[in-house]
């Protein structure tokens, strides 16, 4: 018809749009990546111009600057002493955020589940969740002693709460739809939890997940800063009491880079868990 109409010199402009618009090739694949490269790359230019500003305000009293701390971690990483405390730290973080997913996920799924138990429950963890914990450890102190208990509990009471906070608003928030579809379905309670409530609340435990993550670990270093003899904690406080601005440096360092690489880490696997599920 457009043949007919015009000719070929003659053919509306719309018309050469949409032939252009789908001569176009798609959109490459590496720009996405070097996207997702560029930015991470940014912020750590960033806080690299930010750490070397502060350092040289507070002329090396509280921070060491960046080339500094770089040098003294490569001579911090060869020592065994520096393993020793990590190895120490490890083994009480491990337990910790262990016993804290564990126990959380267990504990909000059994109140999300009742209505009333979750009424009374809810803020009575909100509540003991605001409180400052480091106003509760000479309490752990007597009642577990200065070992590896102590820590792992400290580490406990920090994470533990997070967990089954969102876990338990997950369970409570869910469509009611979703069950009542299961049930139409025929599915049963394990397919129903497998298919349909785990994936629609599996966002929000994520969260509470690398929550308890970081709360926990925050734990385990603060019962080591107060009452321990290992640990980065321990190394960090040592470093402090010397005025060894470099190492306590070195070790704060230390501990944000494992931070931010395991949140990322956990973050990309429930990504990867929860497009598994969908397909």
């Amino acid at each position: 018809m457009v043949r007919c109409m015009y000719g070929k010199a003659d053919w509306p402009d719309a018309v050469y749009a949409d032939n252009a618009e789908a001569a176009l090739p798609p959109p490459k694949a590496g720009r996405g990546l070097r996207l997702r490269v560029k930015d991470p790359l940014l912020l750590v230019i960033v806080a690299l111009l930010i750490w070397q500003a502060l350092a040289r305000w507070t002329q090396g009293v509280a921070l060491s600057l960046p080339l500094t701390t770089f040098a003294y971690v490569g001579q911090l990483v060869l020592t065994g002493r520096f393993w020793d405390n990590v190895a120490a730290t490890s083994v009480a973080f491990v337990m910790a955020f262990a016993i804290s997913a564990a126990a959380g996920l267990l504990l909000g799924l059994l109140l999300g589940l009742r209505q009333f138990a979750a009424d009374v429950a809810e803020p009575v963890l909100a509540g003991f969740y605001t409180i400052p914990k480091v106003t509760l450890y000479p309490v752990v102190l007597l009642l577990c002693g200065l070992g590896i208990s102590a820590k792992v509990t400290f580490g406990v009471m920090h994470g533990l709460v997070p967990v089954t906070l969102f876990t338990l608003g997950a369970i409570r928030t869910l469509p009611h739809v979703l069950p009542r579809a299961a049930r139409s379905m025929r599915l049963s309670p394990w397919q129903t939890m497998r298919w349909v409530l785990f994936p629609a609340c599996l966002p929000q435990v994520t969260a509470g997940l690398r929550l308890g993550f970081s709360l926990s670990l925050l734990g385990v270093l603060i019962g080591e800063m107060f009452s321990s003899q290992r640990g980065l904690g321990f190394l960090l406080v040592s470093g402090l009491a010397q005025n060894n601005v470099p190492l306590s440096t070195s070790v704060v360092l230390v501990i944000v880079v494992f931070a931010i690489v395991a949140n990322a880490f956990i973050l990309r696997l429930s990504r990867r868990a929860a497009s598994g599920m969908a397909r």
